[in-house]
């Protein structure tokens, strides 16, 4: 409720994490991850959808904007004789603040109905939660001066999003995986930290007019490589080449679920 207050003080404009971790988990000490959470549970009670959005947007890196239209509340507390000179000069904040009042009371509503009817899913979906994968971020070789590493931050978040849509497997928040950007660290110990069993990683090189996309999926606990692949695609074909590799990570992972 508190972050989704937050956001529709600040309709509009950017809320970074760190304010949003000061003012929501005020004296809880909690990671990123708390944030994201909370984001994607709000979004599946609206029916959201991240890449489209109509009412939260992620903005990488920053933190998340309220899309939504976000107007005063105006009920019965409102007095007949107010005229227009005084609404006008009303403080927008407090306007904001009866917006995020009134969207509150709808999500009360909301998410008494998910904890009558939602336990049984929750139960369910733990249950069938058998594979846990941490998507890493994927790497730039295009030349020296990185020019691509917006591609291949792009790619790593899209296949971290088509990823967690598929029924049985587990992926960390990409402030979770970002946070291993450039780092040292060994595939068990980044799994360890991650709790997953399983780490994809890429990397991305550019000759000419053809971009070449390698991605591997390794298991953890052995180090063996389950799958890889590599693709020759132009530019333009991104998201082609995005939706090809979380199609043959996922059947990877299913021939997987059998010895498990």
């Amino acid at each position: 409720m508190r972050l989704l207050v937050r956001l529709a003080e600040h309709a509009g404009e950017v809320v970074s994490i760190d304010d949003l971790l000061e003012h929501v988990w005020t004296g809880v000490v909690v990671t990123p991850d708390s944030v994201y959470q909370a984001v994607t549970s709000l979004r599946r009670l609206l029916g959201d959808d991240s890449k489209h959005p109509t009412y939260i947007a992620t903005v990488p890196r920053l933190g998340y904007r309220m899309v939504a239209s976000v107007a005063p509340w105006v009920g019965e507390t409102v007095s007949p004789a107010a005229d227009a000179a005084g609404a006008r000069r009303a403080p927008r904040r407090g306007s904001l603040r009866a917006a995020g009042a009134g969207l509150t009371l709808a999500f009360i509503l909301a998410i008494l109905i998910y904890g009558r009817f939602g336990s049984g899913m929750r139960a369910s979906t733990a249950q069938e939660a058998q594979i846990t994968v941490a998507v890493l971020p994927f790497l730039d070789l295009t030349s020296q001066s990185m020019d691509q590493e917006y591609f291949a931050d792009g790619m790593t978040e899209e296949l971290i999003d088509r990823l967690s849509k598929i029924r049985g497997l587990r992926v960390p928040p990409p402030t979770s995986s970002f946070y291993f950007k450039n780092k040292k660290a060994s595939v068990s110990d980044i799994a360890k930290a991650l709790g997953v069993a399983y780490i994809l990683d890429g990397s991305l090189r550019q000759s000419g007019p053809t971009m070449r996309v390698a991605a591997r999926l390794v298991r953890a606990d052995n180090g063996f490589v389950v799958w890889s692949e590599t693709y020759d695609r132009r530019p333009e074909d991104v998201l082609k080449v995005q939706d090809d590799i979380a199609a043959e990570v996922a059947k990877a992972l299913e021939r997987e679920l059998p010895q498990r």
